[in-house]
């Protein structure tokens, strides 16, 4: 199969039809090599338009709403970016491609040891895998520019707003029902906006889902 090819007629077809016009967005996603991320029989899905199961309920996002959340981060190559919940390594991996620094924050051990190696054989050295609590996040790496959940969630944890720098931007997508929305969450010195840009389904991550009675 010619992935190349595959990647190229992917961001024709997908992502710049899809309203994603920002120049660095779309070099990021055309550069990074989504077969990698994958197992090799696998691999002839890597660019189908749809979410790629990885196990663990854990998915690969589809390309076009990875796109559309990156393009709403306004992602700028001087920034600190924080991925929550790496998977596969395929987000970090875009995202360092336009950020300066990317810390990613994983739950699954097995799942973050995966991502680590494919990083590295693709020579991404602007970016690390950790394991650990997801709505924890970095605090220690912090404040960061941009921060990036890599899947769906009831609501976004107070933990993690609280780690956007000043004028810090974290997108994901926020599940109301059957159907999420993506939502852009803005920090300007202690406030916080919060605004909701479209409609993508995506499965919820480990630790994101709202239990009876509790609050973030």
């Amino acid at each position: 199969m010619d992935f190349a090819a595959a990647r190229r007629n992917m961001v024709a077809r997908q992502i710049k039809t899809n309203r994603v016009t920002d120049p660095l967005v779309i070099e990021a996603i055309s550069a990074v090599p989504r077969e990698k991320f994958l197992p090799s029989e696998q691999r002839q899905f890597a660019y189908v338009d749809e979410d790629l199961r990885i196990g663990g309920g854990r998915v690969i996002m589809e390309p076009m709403v990875l796109a559309r959340l990156l393009q709403l981060a306004e992602v700028q190559p001087g920034d600190n970016a924080l991925v929550i919940g790496a998977g596969a390594g395929y987000s970090t991996a875009v995202l360092a491609h336009i950020a300066s620094s990317v810390v990613a924050v994983e739950s699954d051990a097995t799942l973050a040891a995966r991502a680590s190696q494919v990083l590295a054989e693709l020579n991404v050295d602007t970016a690390a895998v950790v394991t650990g609590d997801l709505t924890r996040g970095k605090p220690e790496q912090g404040p960061f520019d941009v921060i990036f959940i890599n899947g769906s969630v009831d609501m976004i944890p107070d933990a993690l707003k609280q780690q956007l720098a000043d004028n810090g931007r974290l997108v994901c997508i926020v599940r109301e029902g059957p159907i999420g929305r993506a939502t852009l969450v803005s920090r300007t010195g202690n406030s916080f906006s919060q605004r909701q840009e479209f409609d993508a389904s995506t499965p919820v991550l480990p630790g994101f889902v709202k239990q009876p009675g509790f609050v973030f």
